[in-house]
C-alpha cells in the first residue's frame, strides 16, 4: 500500500488528469508516484492536506461520513465573527436542502496565524472590511461545504486550508506540519501501521459480526 501526505497548493485540482480548457493545474504536476489517488477532495481554490493512497478501502474509510473522521480547516473569513455565528456553525446549518452535522468552530489560536504563509496569488483584500481566521472541524465533506456554511452565517470564506485529518485512533492526527505548499512525503512506518489497523477495524465482516452479536 502506497500512501502519501501532500500539501496541495492553491490552484490545483485533486486529480491526476487535467481538465480540458481548465486554468487549474493537477496533481501529476507535483506527485510522480503511480497509482495513488486522493482520499477526499479539496477544491482547486482550497489548500492543505491531502492523503493520496493506492488502497481503495482506505479511500472509502477516510471519506465516508459514517466513519466520522474529523477534518480541521483553517478558514480566513471576511468580517468579524460573533458568538452567535460560531454557534450556528457548531449546531449545523441547512444548505441546499441538507442539514449539516454538528461541527466544531472557534477563533484560530493566535499562535498558529504567523505560521500561515501568504497565498500565491494573494487573496483579495478590501480595506474597509476586516478579516479573521477561524478553526472549523467537520466529520463530513460535501462539495464546498465549509464555504457554504460560513457564507450562510454571513462570513464569506476568503481562504481555506485543511490542516489536519484525524484517524480517530487516539493518536496524533495527520497534519501539514513540515510540508510546504506543493511538497509531499510518504507516511512513516508507524503511520502505515496505524492505517493498517484502521482498515482492520473497518472490516465489513467484523462489523457484520458485531451487528449480529
Amino acid at each position: 500500500m502506497a500512501t502519501l501526505l501532500l500539501h496541495k497548493p492553491y490552484g490545483v485540482l485533486s486529480q491526476f488528469t487535467p481538465e480540458d480548457n481548465s486554468r487549474w493545474d493537477c496533481l501529476r504536476d507535483f506527485v510522480d508516484i503511480p497509482d495513488v489517488y486522493a482520499a477526499g477532495r479539496l477544491d482547486a481554490d482550497s489548500e492543505g492536506l491531502l492523503v493520496l493512497t493506492s488502497n481503495g478501502r482506505l479511500q472509502q474509510q477516510l471519506t465516508n461520513p459514517r466513519f466520522g473522521h474529523w477534518r480541521t480547516y483553517w478558514v480566513q473569513v471576511e468580517g468579524s465573527p460573533q458568538p452567535h455565528q460560531l454557534q450556528q456553525l457548531r449546531d449545523g446549518i441547512t444548505i441546499q436542502g441538507y442539514r449539516t452535522r454538528p461541527a466544531k468552530a472557534a477563533w484560530l489560536n493566535a499562535e498558529a496565524i504567523p505560521t500561515i504563509g501568504e497565498r500565491i496569488p494573494p487573496i483579495r483584500v478590501r480595506a474597509a472590511i476586516p478579516t479573521h481566521w477561524l478553526e472549523i472541524s467537520l466529520q463530513e465533506g460535501r462539495n464546498r461545504q465549509v464555504r457554504r456554511m460560513t457564507a450562510a452565517v454571513g462570513l464569506p470564506t476568503l481562504r481555506l486550508i485543511r490542516h489536519t485529518i484525524d484517524l480517530m485512533d487516539g493518536d496524533t492526527p495527520f497534519t501539514l506540519k513540515g510540508l510546504e505548499p506543493g511538497a509531499w512525503r510518504t507516511v512513516t512506518k508507524a503511520e502505515e501501521g496505524r492505517l493498517v489497523q484502521l482498515l482492520k477495524g473497518s472490516n465489513p465482516r467484523k462489523q457484520a459480526g458485531r451487528q449480529r452479536g
